[in-house]
């Protein structure tokens, strides 16, 4: 019995600290979605009520975002045995699911972690960031991978041919057909339809209502899952970069997810991206 117990106590203190493990840094800073530096950032008028308690990794999810969202709230701790467990249950009509969140502002009662933080993404910030751990992989491993895909793209789109002037004249067609594609429309994105990158850079497009062309090169950079060699070689003869999604905000690259000139993260950060998305509608 001895074991069993310190086995479930083992268990206890992984469950408790694990979620810390996997989220390093998240719920200790305001994130840049909703930065007071940022105009028109929407705010609660009165404190948002979460029904809570130690030991639920899912309620400090949500405690996570409302601290990264710098919400004021009110936190209704209702551990076992707690009254308030019953003072819920009144609310909800049986159900004692935690977390649950009460916005008095907007009249919303709802249970389910992951519906509550998209909620309160949708409601008091400027856009749903990106998975997390994607900007450390562009911040690191990107960069190291940059020379290598610099290699490797030429040669996946031809350039190792003794006939150089025919790999020249595909690559001359790429470029022309993307100088006809970043023209018709005010935002462009070159993508791999299996990337995380690409796939939450269209999510964050599709967030913040910005329409858009998508031009896919395949399923992958990998050798069988590329559709267009060509093409991607030909991006980075223009742009200088071969990685995807490829941005292109009226004709003039502007880079990836998090990297580039500036990227898409950094120019919300910076609160330029809808400018520059206005700016290059009014120049079609």
């Amino acid at each position: 019995e001895n074991a069993v117990t310190q086995i479930k106590e083992i268990l206890s203190d992984l469950t408790k600290y694990l979620p810390g493990l996997l989220r390093p840094s998240r719920g200790t800073k305001v994130a840049s979605t909703a930065s007071f530096t940022l105009p028109n950032v929407p705010r609660p008028r009165k404190a948002l009520i979460v029904y809570s308690y130690e030991g639920n990794q899912f309620c400090r999810l949500v405690r996570e975002i409302l601290t990264e969202l710098d919400l004021p709230y009110e936190l209704r701790s209702a551990g076992k045995g707690s009254f308030r467990r019953e003072e819920l249950s009144e609310i909800t009509g049986g159900s004692s699911q935690y977390p649950y969140l009460i916005d008095p502002n907007t009249g919303i009662r709802m249970p389910e972690s992951k519906d509550i933080i998209q909620y309160l993404y949708d409601t008091y910030a400027l856009w749903t960031p990106p998975i997390e751990l994607l900007r450390l992989a562009s911040d690191v491993v990107t960069p190291l991978l940059a020379p290598l895909y610099k290699l490797i793209t030429p040669m996946q789109a031809g350039s190792y041919r003794e006939n150089e002037f025919e790999y020249r004249s595909e690559i001359a067609e790429a470029k022309a057909e993307i100088f006809d594609e970043i023209s018709t429309a005010p935002v462009v994105i070159y993508t791999f339809e299996l990337s995380p990158f690409c796939t939450e850079a269209t999510n964050l497009l599709d967030n913040i209502g910005v329409r858009y062309k998508k031009v896919s090169l395949g399923r992958e950079w990998i050798p069988g899952l590329i559709a267009n060699p060509a093409k991607r070689a030909a991006l980075l003869e223009i742009t200088g970069q071969s990685s995807l999604p490829n941005v292109f905000i009226g004709g003039t690259s502007i880079g990836g997810l998090y990297s580039g000139k500036p990227g898409i993260v950094p120019a919300l950060e910076k609160g330029v991206f809808m400018d520059m998305v206005e700016d290059a509608k009014r120049s079609m």
